[in-house]
């Protein structure tokens, strides 16, 4: 086998670790854009006067989300199947959908 050979696995995996990571980042970034969240830290940065404290008070509460989420969906996937898992969550958000509608109709 020669060194081209071997490098070829390496380098479909950092591929695949780039193609997640880069993913991830775009999905997580373009949700949270203009989110609650956002304006959230935008008002108490206004109001603080202090945008570096703000900073790291929301990256830390962002990272600890993100890190509950992981942790969470990591134990999920041990213990159910993908399609179970998009089921699951097809169902959920449809429930979610039928609830919201419900009391935007009650409401009129």
């Amino acid at each position: 086998m020669t060194q081209s050979d071997q490098s070829q696995p390496v380098k479909a995996n950092q591929m695949a670790v780039w193609g997640i990571f880069s993913s991830t980042f775009l999905t997580i970034f373009l949700a949270e854009m203009g989110d609650k969240t956002q304006l959230a830290t935008l008002l108490i940065t206004a109001e603080s006067q202090s945008p570096w404290i703000v900073f790291v008070g929301a990256a830390a509460a962002l990272i600890s989300t993100s890190l509950l989420g992981v942790l969470i969906g990591h134990w999920l996937a041990k213990r159910f199947s993908p399609e179970m898992m998009d089921t699951a969550a097809g169902t959920l958000l449809l429930l979610i959908s039928v609830m919201l509608l419900w009391d935007a109709i009650k409401l009129n």
